[in-house]
């Protein structure tokens, strides 16, 4: 059969595609940014979209036509420059539904989210519900399957910042630990979605894939410590307003670009706890699903799981400490350019020239200094950083070799600086 899975290279998408695969199917993914996608999954062919922007049938008819059948993985957490909720979870979903009815598509299968609500205060829950609404009013044989917490080999959003605190130095902090959650394996999805497409579940089913028991989220914390291999912490309960202090920075970084699952609307959805009702899977499908301790058999832990955990609360860290180091940098160049151009000129060059030097130079560090703080320019910041630390060090070099004698130690400074800009290089990608 052929299928179309929107959202194919995301934390969801990319085990329904493997699953798919391995079905026999031909499978088409739908994504914004499919470079990377279509390298690590050659055999799907890939359309590059944005679903936002689709808000009318005619702009589905020709991605759709020829489906047996499409799986819509896709989503955001929350509203940002790179997502609009209500165009993703709604707008699309409704022109996507026209779409699959006039091109004849028969099975649609929807991932919705546990807690999914129209009077939800919160446009996650609220959007999503009104995307769930537009399939079950079609004509279409449609599954809308509500996953818990999902548990994958990736670390994307939740999973990920599971995966930092768990990996916490001394102890585990955790903001709302005794909240309620059901867990479920990304690969349990993924069958569930197999067999919505094949066929084999009954039709016009909206079912949640949970566990069969809830767990505090202290109790998930220190199970996914323990899988890491690292000895026991004790879980500290943070206050409120250290949940809310975060949330409000990581929805400040979201207008930058960022995707924190810090955000808000996670809060949100852990203060409401993330549990389903596990009978209907249950009873359905003839088993319960795996709990999180046998989700986290099937994918032991080796190092690269550490190196993650341990890096990931540091990145934001280091891009703030890149991001204050030129800024300041530029600032004071500004502030003291006499002095600077000084320098300059006590090793040759005019008055005139060291002046503008400086100058350029200054600016050039408070642009990229402001640059790297915004996602989508991150890249390019760091490595015109690159280019201007190896500038600088060769320039110096040059013209002021006893530079690097200076007992202050101007000059050696700036390969550390040269460094943490390569390891900011290192961990920018999200995903």
């Amino acid at each position: 059969m052929k299928i179309l899975v929107l959202g194919g290279y995301g934390l969801i998408g990319d085990a329904v595609i493997g699953r798919l695969l391995r079905d026999g199917h031909h499978v088409t993914g739908l994504g914004r940014d499919v470079g990377d996608a279509g390298r690590r999954r050659p055999a799907v062919r890939w359309i590059a979209a944005d679903m936002s922007k689709l808000l009318a049938a005619e702009d589905w008819l020709s991605m759709v036509a020829g489906m047996g059948a499409v799986v819509n993985a896709a989503g955001a957490l929350q509203d940002g420059p790179r997502d609009r909720l209500d165009a993703i979870h709604r707008g699309s979903v409704v022109a996507l539904v026209a779409a699959c009815e006039q091109a004849g598509v028969r099975r649609f299968v929807q991932i919705s989210a546990i807690g999914a609500d129209p009077a939800s205060s919160d446009a996650f829950f609220s959007t999503k519900a009104e995307g769930d609404k537009a399939v079950t009013g079609s004509s279409l044989e449609w599954t809308i399957l509500r996953p818990g917490l999902v548990i994958a080999p990736a670390a994307y959003g939740g999973t990920a910042l599971l995966r930092a605190l768990a990996a916490f130095p001394v102890f585990v902090p955790a903001v709302m630990a005794r909240q309620p959650i059901q867990t479920v394996s990304v690969t349990d999805v993924a069958e569930a979605v197999s067999r919505a497409v094949a066929g084999s579940l009954p039709p016009r089913l909206a079912i949640d894939l949970v566990e069969t028991e809830a767990r505090s989220l202290t109790d998930v914390l220190s199970t996914f410590r323990a899988w890491l291999g690292l000895p026991p912490a004790r879980v500290v309960r943070m206050p409120a307003i250290v949940g809310r202090l975060a949330a409000v920075i990581a929805d400040g970084l979201g207008l930058l670009g960022w995707r924190s699952p810090l955000r808000s609307a996670a809060l949100v959805a852990l203060a409401r706890g993330v549990t389903g009702n596990a009978g209907p899977w249950n009873d359905v499908s003839g088993h319960p699903l795996q709990p999180l301790e046998a989700t986290l058999a099937a994918m032991p832990a080796h190092v690269q799981e550490r190196w993650f955990a341990r890096l990931w609360l540091l990145k934001p860290v280091v891009f703030g400490v890149l991001s204050l180091f030129w800024l300041v940098s530029g600032i004071v160049g500004l502030a003291r350019q006499d002095a600077a151009a000084d320098i300059l000129v006590s090793h040759g060059l005019s008055p005139a020239f060291a002046l503008g030097l400086v100058l350029a130079g200054s600016i050039a560090d408070i642009v990229v200094g402001a640059a790297v703080l915004m996602r989508p320019s991150a890249r390019l910041a760091l490595m015109g950083m690159l280019a201007i630390t190896l500038a600088y060090v060769g320039a110096a070099t040059a013209l002021a070799p006893d530079l690097w004698l200076d007992p202050l130690g101007a000059m050696v400074k700036a390969v550390p600086a040269l460094c943490l800009v390569l390891v900011a290089l290192a961990i920018l990608d999200e995903r």
